[in-house]
Formats: structure tokens, sequence, C-alpha cells
């Protein structure tokens, strides 16, 4: 992988971690963070040896927003100063894609678990790149915020799907409709974050929980899991769960992970599970499913469902 200009990426321990380095902006999101979060997110995904992908932002804020200092007010989400001059790779409709959403579907499609681990602001696609993630972590002092009608336009990053899936149709009509900063307090009673730390202390917390799946868990199963819950998340009827986890639970039986799993228990010790999820994972469930407007132009690579 390149050298990343507004990312920072590093493995430690089976986890990667993917740090927004523009603390000065307040890591505000540039079409160069895009492209580096995407690369970054690829890169993880690829490594057998990456069992969990954090995502954290650099000084005071996770993401205060799209980076709109150029003051081009016509495309706020799409260009500012230093950032990519080319197109945004792929296009709905004849349209280039929103860069957040891009990100967004990315990390919906990983097979790795992903933690935000929220510091401070996630205003904007600051907050809404986080709705595909796993699991949510924030800060105290977090302040989150939908602001987008406020500034004359709609939520992107593809939070009008995953959104009211996570909080409920009415709280999320409450926070898009207000635009209105929402502390840590409510977007933990709202169900935004699973769990509020107190400041300078998200990381570790992310990091715990990382562990304990590394220590723990089956590369293969979690993959098959991740998948399985947010793919049932938009079928119509449980039989379709039913349908793909009796499949699942018989090809992961046959695999390398079943067995130590049980020995471990029965003989009281940590497994040491050595399934490797570019050989050893069984056929999932297609999702997110690509709408057939959705293309790329001619040598460009598609970043999977992203």
């Amino acid at each position: 992988m390149s050298a990343m200009e507004q990312i920072d990426y590093e493995v430690a321990g089976s986890v990667a971690t993917i740090t927004l380095n523009r603390p000065e902006n307040g890591n505000g999101f540039t079409q160069v963070m895009r492209r580096e979060l995407i690369d970054a997110l690829e890169q993880a995904d690829s490594d057998d040896d990456v069992r969990v992908v954090i995502v954290t932002g650099a000084g005071r804020h996770f993401c205060v927003g799209a980076d709109v200092s150029s003051g081009k007010s016509d495309q706020p989400f799409a260009y500012g100063p230093g950032e990519d001059t080319g197109p945004v790779p792929m296009s709905v409709d004849g349209i280039p894609r929103d860069g957040g959403g891009m990100v967004a579907l990315r990390i919906a499609e990983m097979q790795k678990p992903v933690i935000a681990a929220i510091n401070g602001a996630a205003v904007g696609v600051g907050v809404t790149m986080t709705l595909p993630m796993d699991i949510r972590i924030c800060a105290e002092s977090s302040r989150f915020g939908f602001v987008f009608a406020r500034r004359g336009i709609v939520q992107e990053a593809a939070s009008s799907w995953f959104l009211p899936r996570l909080v409920g149709i009415s709280q999320a009509m409450e926070w898009v409709a207000t635009g209105r900063l929402i502390p840590a307090a409510e977007a933990r009673e709202g169900r935004l974050v699973s769990r509020v730390v107190p400041d300078g202390e998200v990381l570790a917390a992310a990091r715990e929980i990382a562990a304990e799946i590394v220590e723990n868990t089956s590369s293969l199963a979690i993959a098959a899991a991740r998948r399985l819950l947010w793919a049932s998340l938009s079928e119509p009827s449980p039989w379709t769960a039913h349908q793909h986890e009796t499949r699942l639970i018989r090809e992961l039986k046959q695999g390398p992970d079943y067995s130590e799993g049980v020995a471990s228990f029965l003989e009281k010790r940590p497994p040491a599970f050595t399934g490797r999820l570019s050989s050893d994972l069984p056929d999932l469930p297609d999702w997110p499913a690509r709408p057939a407007t959705t293309s790329a132009p001619d040598g460009a690579g598609t970043g999977g469902t992203a």
C-alpha cells in the first residue's frame, strides 16, 4: 500500500487501526481521505493476519464532516483544496457517486468486524460513515450531528438505509429533521453507540473489545456471522436466514476451526484457530447487492461493492 497523506494505517496484535489524520482541520473528509480509506479497508480485508479493524481520529475530533473550506458550495462533498483532480471512479445513473457512500459501502462489505472509536465530534459524513461499522464507542465529550438539512441537502453515505435500522425510524427522523448536535448520553440512549467512556479512553476500550475477538473467536465464524446479521436486515422472511445458517453451519463444521473450537472447550484451554479467510471461508450471502445502474470507467477498479 502506498504512503498515505490523510490517514494512518498500522497493524499490531492482529488489529488494524485506521486513523483519520487531519487534526488541524478536525479530520475533515476529502476525496483524498475517501480514496485512502478505501485503500486501507481493502488492505485490512485482504490480510489474513488482520482480525479486527478500528477506525478513529487524530487530535480532538473523529471527523467534523466534509471539508468545505474551498467554498465550493455546489459540490461540498466532492472536491476541496489540494484533493484528487481525477473523477470519482464510479457512477450511479451516470452521476458520480457520493464519496461517503463509497466508504460506507466498502465498510459494509468487510469480512472483518469494524469498531469505531469516536473521539470528539462526529458530524455529517463523520457520523454517517460509522453507521455500517459493527460497534461504535464514543467519548463523553463526543457530539454527533446529522446536519444535512441545515445545509440544504440530504444525508449521504447510504445512511438513509443504515440509520433507521440502527436506531428506529422515529429517532432517525428526529435527528435528521432537526440537524441538531446530539450529546454522547443521548446517542447511547438512542442506540447510535453501544458504550460511552471517559475522554481519553475510547481507543483503549476499542482495543479491549478487539483483543477479546482476536483471542477467542474464529475469523471464519465471525466473517460468516457478520454477513448473516447485516444481510438479514433486508430479508422479508426468517426463512432466508434459516436457509443460509443451515448451509453455513454444515460447511463450517467441515472446515478447520470447528473441531478446534469444540476441543478447546472440552480441554478448558484457549482456542488456536487456524482457518484463513483467503482459503477456508465458505461462500457467503451476496450483500450489499450492487444495482445494475452502477458503473465504473474503463480500467477503474470497483473496490468491491464500494
